[in-house]
């Protein structure tokens, strides 16, 4: 579930950098009073945050839980 939860606000972050990047356009700093509003500043840490939670999932051995997965879906 964290694993979904860091996804979900890297993906935000992700299409927040492309606006500025495209448009020049900072939607998280827009929405929240600009880039030195403590709201945002959390909201940039959070995206940090999450970025960092999903290096982890790089460097994880999902291959044994999917193999798990496939023999709890025959054995119902």
């Amino acid at each position: 579930m964290l694993d979904k939860i860091a996804l979900t606000i890297l993906i935000i972050g992700g299409l927040n950098w492309g606006s500025i990047g495209v448009f020049q356009f900072d939607a998280v700093s827009w929405l929240f009073g600009g880039m030195g509003a403590v709201l945002s500043r959390i909201i940039f840490v959070l995206v940090g945050l999450a970025a960092i939670w999903c290096i982890s999932i790089l460097f994880r051995d999902n291959t044994e839980s999917s193999n798990e997965r496939t023999v709890h879906r025959s054995a119902s």
